[in-house]
């Protein structure tokens, strides 16, 4: 599986890179059809604390392609609900294909 970086108004990390590939391999060991990963990050201002550090995910897989999206406080939060996401949706894909 390729994974593919992408920042918008933020500088790259190296440790935030092997985080988000860390998660994608167990995601990607669990679903082996994932071809590439993409993984946008950026950062936006908001009137919340909360959010604002923004991860989005889009996964190439033989069908449509997935996506998500998930603001929080940090890029780590972010990764971890973007990879819950994309596992929820990967099972519910799984599961119609096995009815078939």
């Amino acid at each position: 599986m390729d994974i593919i970086y992408e920042y918008d108004g933020v500088t790259a990390s190296q440790r935030l890179e092997s985080f988000a590939e860390e998660k994608l391999n167990k995601l990607h060991q669990k679903f082996d059809d994932i071809i590439r990963a993409d993984v946008f990050l950026k950062q936006e201002n908001t009137s919340s604390d909360e959010t604002g550090m923004i991860c989005n995910i889009r996964l190439s897989l033989p069908g449509p392609r997935i996506f998500v999206e998930a603001s929080n406080q940090n890029f780590e939060e972010s990764v971890i609900e973007s990879v819950s996401e994309l596992e929820r949706q990967l099972k519910k894909r799984k599961d119609k294909m096995r009815a078939y």
